[in-house]
C-alpha cells in the first residue's frame, strides 16, 4: 500500500471524509458504491465496486458472441475501466481506465456512430490508440449509467452504419437487464 500523509478522523456518527485529491485520482464520484474488505493486520481497504465487473465472465462470453456475430472488436466497459474484449481487440485493455470523453459519453447517456471519414473520434483509452470506426451505447440499469458497449471496425475500411447501432443498443440493454436480475 502507498502512504498519503493524510489523516482524518472518523465523526460522531462513524463516518470518514475521502480527500478531494483521493477521489480524484481514483475517480470516485459522490453516490459511487465502495466495497469494503478488512485483513488480518486490521487494515480496511475501500475498492470502487463495479456491478459490470461483477459479470465479468458473462461479458468477457458476450463480447466474445458479438465479435463472432459482427465481424467487429467489441470493448465492455463500466464507468472507469474495460471489462471484456473480443475481436481483435487486444486482450490487455482489460482493466486499462477509460478516456475521459468515453466517461464523459456514458454519463450523458449518449449513442454515438463514428466513421473514419468524420472528424470527430472517441478514444476508448487515455493514451490514444489507432483510429477506428465506432458505435457506442451506454448500458443502463435501473436508471443509472453504468458502462458502455462499443463496437470498433477491424480495419480503416470499415464503415459503421444502421445495423451496427442497432446491435450496440441491443447489447447494451441486454447487458442492463443482466445487471437487473
Amino acid at each position: 500500500m502507498k502512504a498519503t500523509g493524510i489523516v482524518r478522523r472518523i465523526d460522531d456518527l462513524g463516518r470518514v471524509v475521502i480527500p478531494k485529491e483521493i477521489r480524484k485520482t481514483l475517480r470516485i464520484r459522490e453516490s459511487d458504491p465502495l466495497e469494503i474488505f478488512t485483513d488480518r493486520e486490521g487494515e480496511i481497504i475501500l475498492k470502487k465496486y463495479s456491478p459490470i465487473g461483477e459479470l465479468g465472465s458473462f461479458a468477457r462470453q458476450y463480447a466474445e458472441s458479438l465479435a463472432q456475430t459482427t465481424g467487429h472488436g467489441i470493448c465492455i466497459t463500466d464507468r472507469d475501466q474495460i471489462i471484456a474484449t473480443a475481436g481483435g481487440v487486444k486482450r490487455d485493455y482489460v482493466g486499462r481506465p477509460i478516456s475521459g470523453s468515453l466517461e464523459s459519453l456514458i454519463e450523458e447517456r449518449e449513442n454515438v456512430m463514428h466513421n473514419l471519414t468524420d472528424k470527430e473520434h472517441v478514444d476508448i483509452l487515455e493514451v490514444n490508440e489507432e483510429k477506428r470506426a465506432q458505435v457506442i451505447s451506454p448500458i443502463l440499469c435501473e436508471g443509472d449509467a453504468i458502462g458502455a458497449v462499443v463496437l470498433m471496425g477491424k480495419n480503416d475500411k470499415v464503415r459503421m452504419g444502421e445495423t451496427e447501432q442497432i446491435v450496440a443498443r441491443c447489447a447494451a440493454n441486454f447487458m442492463g437487464r443482466q445487471m437487473e436480475n
